[in-house]
């Protein structure tokens, strides 16, 4: 009998990352390779020459779909593809209409197109497994960047729509939802001490994220040990929804 920890093993997996050269994507990425995962990687900026030696790394701008069909394609090479991590996102706190355009094209419109192209080349006998990372921001009112907020909202919906549309094929689609995380994307916050201070007091833990973080949640919700588990949001955010009164 195996162990209830081959539930966790990715080993002979074939895995495609968006998003992954940096952050939260580029954390997943290494995980799902440690896991056994091939994995492969796709940004619109240079690959990272610092991901697991086993990674894959291309260029791709995943709301060129034709083109994330071709390069998955080519690197599956007959064979299909079992996860999809949509980690790729952009925020643009201006207001104006074209940013909100770009966010919305780049949150939510491209992982709707990327999801239907991995789903497809998913074998209902081996399952398939397709996680979103929204956002706090899924769940709570931010200030002064409706497009990201917007974005993640609808992310997280399209979650559900899609889990209820692919479950009969044997895919699985569920959120990662990170609370703050240090990243690029919010260096910027990091860098004010009194912001800084803030984001940590609204958590249970009093501290921010690291992309590491959620490796564990990654893993899990694409391995056998989530097998029953689809249409649902895993939050990773050192208990910020949780908490009560400050």
């Amino acid at each position: 009998m195996s162990s209830y920890t081959d539930l966790f093993s990715l080993k002979g997996r074939n895995a495609v990352v968006t998003g992954g050269s940096r952050g939260i994507g580029l954390a997943i990425a290494d995980g799902l390779f440690d896991a056994g995962a091939r994995v492969l990687t796709l940004s619109r900026s240079v690959p990272p020459n610092n991901t697991g030696s086993g990674v894959s790394c291309k260029m791709c701008d995943v709301l060129d779909i034709g083109s994330f069909d071709l390069v998955v394609k080519d690197f599956l090479a007959g064979e299909s593809l079992d996860i999809l991590i949509n980690a790729a996102g952009i925020t643009h706190p201006s207001g104006s209409l074209d940013d909100f355009d770009k966010t919305i094209a780049t949150n939510l419109r491209a992982p709707f197109l990327t999801s239907s192209v991995a789903a497809s080349l998913m074998n209902k006998d081996r399952g398939g497994s397709i996680v979103n990372i929204t956002s706090l921001a899924a769940w709570r009112g931010f200030p002064n960047n409706p497009a990201y907020v917007a974005s993640k909202g609808g992310l997280s919906q399209l979650t559900r729509a899609l889990a209820y549309d692919l479950g009969a094929k044997g895919i699985r689609v569920n959120n990662l939802v990170p609370g703050y995380i240090l990243t690029d994307m919010t260096a910027k916050s990091w860098s004010d001490p009194f912001i800084r201070s803030e984001r940590e007091r609204q958590t249970m833990l009093g501290r921010w994220g690291n992309p590491r973080d959620l490796v564990g949640a990654a893993i899990f919700l694409s391995s056998g040990a989530s097998s029953y588990i689809t249409g649902q949001d895993i939050v990773v955010d050192g208990g910020w929804l949780a908490k009560g009164l400050a």
